[in-house]
Protein backbone atom coordinates (compact mmCIF):
# COMPACT_ATOMS: atom_id res chain seq x y z
CA UNK A 1 0.00 0.00 0.00
CA UNK A 2 1.61 3.05 -1.15
CA UNK A 3 0.94 6.61 0.61
CA UNK A 4 -1.26 8.80 -0.65
CA UNK A 5 0.57 11.80 0.25
CA UNK A 6 4.59 12.39 -0.71
CA UNK A 7 6.42 13.18 2.65
CA UNK A 8 9.03 15.85 2.54
CA UNK A 9 12.53 14.85 3.56
CA UNK A 10 13.69 16.16 6.38
CA UNK A 11 16.27 18.72 5.90
CA UNK A 12 14.69 19.26 2.28
CA UNK A 13 12.96 22.72 2.43
CA UNK A 14 14.98 25.45 4.39
CA UNK A 15 11.55 27.14 5.47
CA UNK A 16 10.74 23.79 7.68
CA UNK A 17 13.98 24.13 9.13
CA UNK A 18 12.33 25.71 12.75
CA UNK A 19 9.44 23.55 12.48
CA UNK A 20 11.62 20.34 12.06
CA UNK A 21 14.26 21.07 15.06
CA UNK A 22 11.32 21.64 17.20
CA UNK A 23 9.85 17.79 15.90
CA UNK A 24 13.66 16.85 16.51
CA UNK A 25 13.89 18.31 19.77
CA UNK A 26 10.26 16.86 21.19
CA UNK A 27 10.81 13.20 19.33
CA UNK A 28 14.50 12.56 18.25
CA UNK A 29 13.20 12.10 14.51
CA UNK A 30 11.11 13.49 12.07
CA UNK A 31 8.86 9.98 11.58
CA UNK A 32 7.08 9.13 8.45
CA UNK A 33 3.78 10.74 10.22
CA UNK A 34 5.80 13.90 10.42
CA UNK A 35 7.43 13.88 7.60
CA UNK A 36 3.46 13.93 5.56
CA UNK A 37 2.20 16.67 7.65
CA UNK A 38 5.39 18.38 6.81
CA UNK A 39 3.56 19.00 3.96
CA UNK A 40 1.24 21.40 5.48
CA UNK A 41 3.38 23.45 8.04
CA UNK A 42 0.92 24.87 10.19
CA UNK A 43 -0.98 21.62 10.60
CA UNK A 44 2.16 19.89 11.24
CA UNK A 45 2.85 22.65 14.18
CA UNK A 46 -0.40 22.42 15.64
CA UNK A 47 -0.05 18.68 15.82
CA UNK A 48 3.14 18.68 17.28
CA UNK A 49 2.33 21.54 19.82
CA UNK A 50 -1.25 19.28 20.69
CA UNK A 51 0.49 15.62 20.49
CA UNK A 52 3.63 16.79 22.68
CA UNK A 53 1.01 18.38 25.63
CA UNK A 54 -0.88 15.02 25.23
CA UNK A 55 2.01 12.62 25.41
CA UNK A 56 4.87 14.01 27.60
CA UNK A 57 3.16 16.90 29.53
CA UNK A 58 -0.02 15.72 31.13
CA UNK A 59 -0.48 14.09 34.43
CA UNK A 60 -1.08 10.88 33.30
CA UNK A 61 1.13 7.57 34.11
CA UNK A 62 2.59 6.37 30.68
CA UNK A 63 1.58 3.41 31.69
CA UNK A 64 -2.31 4.37 31.41
CA UNK A 65 -1.47 7.00 28.67
CA UNK A 66 0.36 3.94 26.56
CA UNK A 67 -2.41 1.78 27.04
CA UNK A 68 -4.97 3.77 25.73
CA UNK A 69 -2.43 4.64 22.40
CA UNK A 70 -2.18 0.98 21.74
CA UNK A 71 -5.85 0.22 22.13
CA UNK A 72 -6.87 2.93 20.02
CA UNK A 73 -4.55 1.38 17.13
CA UNK A 74 -6.22 -2.29 17.31
CA UNK A 75 -9.91 -0.77 17.43
CA UNK A 76 -8.74 1.63 14.25
CA UNK A 77 -6.66 -1.37 12.73
CA UNK A 78 -3.78 1.45 12.63
CA UNK A 79 -0.56 -1.02 12.73
CA UNK A 80 2.38 1.39 12.70
CA UNK A 81 0.48 3.34 15.64
CA UNK A 82 0.89 0.04 17.87
CA UNK A 83 4.23 -0.82 16.40
CA UNK A 84 5.16 3.00 17.32
CA UNK A 85 4.34 3.22 20.59
CA UNK A 86 4.68 -0.53 21.97
CA UNK A 87 8.28 0.04 23.30
CA UNK A 88 6.80 3.35 24.51
CA UNK A 89 4.45 1.10 26.50
CA UNK A 90 7.40 -1.29 27.67
CA UNK A 91 9.38 1.35 28.90
CA UNK A 92 6.57 2.84 30.66
CA UNK A 93 6.28 -0.58 32.51
CA UNK A 94 3.37 -2.15 30.45
CA UNK A 95 3.85 -5.79 30.97
CA UNK A 96 4.22 -7.97 27.63
CA UNK A 97 0.99 -9.73 28.95
CA UNK A 98 -1.03 -6.86 28.95
CA UNK A 99 0.35 -5.60 25.69
CA UNK A 100 -1.06 -8.53 24.18
CA UNK A 101 -4.20 -8.68 25.88
CA UNK A 102 -4.54 -5.01 24.49
CA UNK A 103 -5.11 -6.68 20.72
CA UNK A 104 -7.99 -8.78 21.78
CA UNK A 105 -11.54 -7.33 20.67
CA UNK A 106 -13.21 -8.84 24.21
CA UNK A 107 -10.34 -7.41 26.77
CA UNK A 108 -9.31 -10.46 29.35
CA UNK A 109 -9.85 -10.04 33.05
CA UNK A 110 -5.85 -9.17 33.28
CA UNK A 111 -6.11 -5.21 33.95
CA UNK A 112 -6.97 -3.84 37.15
CA UNK A 113 -10.16 -1.99 38.11
CA UNK A 114 -8.97 1.04 37.09
CA UNK A 115 -7.74 0.17 33.48
CA UNK A 116 -10.28 -1.95 32.54
CA UNK A 117 -12.27 1.27 33.60
CA UNK A 118 -10.04 3.20 31.14
CA UNK A 119 -9.96 0.49 28.58
CA UNK A 120 -13.72 0.65 28.27
CA UNK A 121 -14.06 4.25 28.31
CA UNK A 122 -11.51 3.70 25.55
CA UNK A 123 -13.43 1.62 23.36
CA UNK A 124 -16.63 3.27 23.89
CA UNK A 125 -15.30 6.88 22.88
CA UNK A 126 -13.66 4.88 19.57
CA UNK A 127 -16.57 2.84 18.21
CA UNK A 128 -19.00 4.39 19.42
CA UNK A 129 -18.26 8.01 19.98
CA UNK A 130 -20.70 9.17 22.59
CA UNK A 131 -20.46 7.92 26.03
CA UNK A 132 -23.04 7.32 28.01
CA UNK A 133 -23.54 9.08 31.83
CA UNK A 134 -23.32 5.67 33.35
CA UNK A 135 -19.79 4.63 32.34
CA UNK A 136 -18.28 8.38 32.83
CA UNK A 137 -20.05 8.34 35.99
CA UNK A 138 -17.89 5.48 37.27
CA UNK A 139 -14.84 7.00 36.21
CA UNK A 140 -15.53 10.29 37.74
CA UNK A 141 -14.55 9.55 41.32
CA UNK A 142 -11.19 8.35 40.04
CA UNK A 143 -10.03 11.43 38.70
CA UNK A 144 -10.38 15.06 39.41
CA UNK A 145 -11.30 17.55 36.32
CA UNK A 146 -7.69 17.44 34.89
CA UNK A 147 -7.27 14.08 34.41
CA UNK A 148 -10.76 13.64 33.13
CA UNK A 149 -10.13 15.93 30.69
CA UNK A 150 -6.72 14.64 29.91
CA UNK A 151 -7.86 10.96 29.86
CA UNK A 152 -10.56 12.28 26.76
CA UNK A 153 -8.01 14.12 25.63
CA UNK A 154 -5.75 11.38 24.99
CA UNK A 155 -8.11 9.11 23.38
CA UNK A 156 -9.67 11.69 21.33
CA UNK A 157 -5.95 12.64 19.61
CA UNK A 158 -4.98 9.17 19.06
CA UNK A 159 -8.03 8.71 17.67
CA UNK A 160 -7.12 11.52 15.34
CA UNK A 161 -3.70 10.10 15.18
CA UNK A 162 -4.63 6.35 13.97
CA UNK A 163 -7.30 7.86 11.54
CA UNK A 164 -5.06 9.72 9.41
CA UNK A 165 -2.23 7.49 8.95
CA UNK A 166 -5.07 4.56 8.03
CA UNK A 167 -6.53 7.42 5.68
CA UNK A 168 -2.79 8.47 4.17
CA UNK A 169 -1.10 5.06 4.30
CA UNK A 170 1.16 5.98 6.29
CA UNK A 171 3.61 3.83 7.80
CA UNK A 172 4.17 0.33 7.21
Amino acid sequence: MSTRINPVAPGSKPELAAIEKKILEERGRISPLYQTLLNAPEIAQGWEALLTAIRNRNSLSPAIREMIILRVAILNRAAYEFDAHEPHALKAGVSPEKIAALRELDLPAIFNEQEALILNLTDVMTKEIQVPDQLFDRIKPLFNDKERLELVATISAYNMVSRLLNALHVGH
